[in-house]
């Protein structure tokens, strides 16, 4: 991804940072200092952009970012080695007891909203997908592709997280309450990139990741990947049997027709206005919102236009 596509889409824009010349070299501001924060795997392409932007405009500004699952960097927010992490969910009502007990009182913004993509191996026909299908795979009701399509060249189902840590198990665990107990052809790999690579060669496989990684059609890491699989269309939660299906496209993310989708929040644990305070205001601003939008995920701080287009035969 090149810095200068975004550094002359965006330098134009005015900055609701500033940066105070009375600051003396080695104080931190909003836009200067060294810090650490933790972003989701899930979001390293997103976070990734936002912070080449953000250092290419503010010299002083050393963010130094650790992707990781999301259970790791929360519990590196509770160890005190971050300042601020960028995930989707909010603290539990435990994380933020604990932290009330030490007179720290984080603050949570909402920055986008993601979805869930399922990507199958290019040849497999089955790319529509009712949602009780999917709900039943991850019940363990359906545990063979012909259960699916009885014509279908494949056979027994192989599920693929990213990570037995990460937000996407949490999600699905969640999504059809399955006390942690995900059937025994789910398995787990290290991060997103190997789930795509895996499906990729496993016919029977579905994997399970989140959109931002192929969401950027300009990106030459997202366009590598879409080569490599295909990615499921899923029945509305609220229509099971169709007729229509829905991509986790923005326009089916921000209307909510595609049904799994899930919030982005940026968390602060600073009692001052620091680098990560500024970061996160500016991730939530325009200029952030707009990277967003770039990246193909749907901003949650600036309103977006939705065209509805027909063709007519």
């Amino acid at each position: 991804m090149k810095i200068i596509n975004y550094i002359l889409l965006f330098f134009f824009i005015g900055t609701s940072c500033t940066y105070n010349p009375k600051a003396g070299i080695n104080e931190e501001t909003a836009t200067r200092g060294n810090i650490k924060i933790g972003i989701d795997e899930s979001f390293t392409l997103l976070g990734q952009a936002q912070l080449d932007v953000f250092h290419a405009i503010y010299e002083n500004a050393h963010i130094t970012p650790s992707f990781k699952p999301e259970l790791d960097i929360i519990n590196d927010f509770l160890n005190d080695s971050l300042r601020l992490v960028i995930c989707s969910r909010k603290l539990t009502k435990e994380e933020e007891e604990y932290f009330e007990s030490r007179k720290i009182f984080p603050k949570t913004t909402l920055i986008a909203y993601d979805a869930i993509a399922f990507i199958v191996n290019k040849n497999n026909s089955d790319s529509l997908l009712r949602y009780d299908n999917i709900k039943d795979i991850f019940k363990g009701k359906i545990s063979n592709w012909k259960q699916i399509n009885p014509k279908s060249n494949n056979n027994n189902i192989k599920v693929i997280f990213d990570n037995i840590h990460s937000s996407t198990v949490r999600y699905i665990n969640e999504k059809f309450q399955l006390n942690n107990k995900l059937p025994k052809y789910c398995y787990a790999v290290n991060k997103n990139e190997e789930v795509i690579n895996y499906v990729e060669k496993s016919p029977n496989a579905i994997g399970v990741i989140s959109v931002a990684w192929i969401s950027d059609k300009d990106d030459s890491v997202s366009k590598g990947f879409l080569k490599k699989i295909k990615v499921v269309a899923v029945s509305s939660e609220y229509e099971p049997e169709g007729p229509y299906f829905y991509k986790p496209y923005q326009g089916f993310i921000a209307d909510k027709s595609y049904p799994f989708i899930r919030e982005v929040y940026a968390i602060n644990r600073e009692s001052f206005t620091g680098l990560g305070s500024g970061f996160m205001q500016w991730i939530a601003a325009d200029q952030g919102q707009r990277i967003v939008l770039k990246m193909g995920m749907v901003p949650a701080t600036m309103p977006i236009r939705l065209i509805k287009t027909s063709k007519k035969f």
